[in-house]
This record gives C-alpha cells, structure tokens and sequence, in this order.
C-alpha cells in the first residue's frame, strides 16, 4: 500500500505527464506562431520580387567570391530546402558557377538571417548568434571543399 501511494506521488510531484507537455508545447507553439506567419511572408515576398536573374549578376568573378556571394545570397533567401534546387537550377542555366551554386543551396538550408529574431526568442540570444556563425563558417568552408574535392574524382 505504501509503495502504490508513494508511485501515485510521484506521478504529481513535478513529474511531466504525456498531457502537461503537450499543453506546454503548444503554448508554446501559438506563442511563437506569429513571428513564424511573419517569417513565412518575408521569405514568400523575397522569394517573388528576386529572381534567378537578378541573384546571377552577382556572380562571375572568383571562385572565392562566388563563394561568399552564394553563402550570403542562400542566408538571406532562407526557405523550403527543395525550393533551393529549383532556385540553383535557374542559377546554373544562367553561368553561375558551381562554387556560388553549392554555397547557395547549403546556405539556405543551415542559415537563416531572416529567421533571427525568431530563432533567437526561442532559443536566446547568444546561441543563435554562435550557431549562425558557425553555420557562416562552416557553410563557406564546405562548399568550397565539396567542389574542390568533386573535382578531383570527376
């Protein structure tokens, strides 16, 4: 007996149930829910008033440079990952190189500079900040690397 009074404790003293974290989430969730609408729309007029067109003047120059204008173009066009093969398929049938190409997709998967205000009240300040400059880094460092090394074994 006393052992099923001290489980039924238990079970209310702090422990989470399957139902209080799920009411915790979604509070959670609507409360995030209009930075994310505001989010979507920013990326929806981005997506509409800059095209293919538009982004391959920017590239040409460098293999570096191609580089670091793809990372940057991909951060600020942060959406749907599979939207950016449609975006880089436009990009190379006007020139732009691979470099700018795989810099652009993976940046636009790992950074999001629209995204920041977002992600940062979600998960703070400070960890967002390091995880975009990580993902800066990293993206440019890859991408690179990824060409140079495709390049070899083609």
């Amino acid at each position: 007996m006393k052992q099923e009074n001290k489980k039924n404790n238990n079970n209310n003293n702090g422990t989470p149930t399957i139902k209080k974290a799920f009411v915790g989430a979604l509070k959670n969730f609507i409360s995030t829910l209009p930075m994310i609408i505001a989010i979507t729309g920013l990326i929806g007029l981005f997506q509409t008033y800059i095209t293919p067109s538009m982004l391959s003047n920017l590239f040409g120059f460098s293999d570096i440079s191609d580089t670091l204008i793809g990372t940057f173009t991909g951060a600020i066009s942060s959406g749907n990952g599979a939207v950016s093969y449609v975006v880089a398929e436009g990009l190379k049938a006007q020139g732009v190189s691979i470099y700018a190409l795989s810099a652009f997709i993976l940046a636009w998967v790992t950074l999001g500079f629209i995204q920041i205000p977002a992600e940062s009240s979600i998960f703070g300040v400070r960890f967002t900040l390091i995880r975009n400059i990580l993902a800066l880094f990293s993206t440019i460092l890859i991408s690179y690397l990824a060409v140079v090394t495709a390049g070899i074994f083609v």
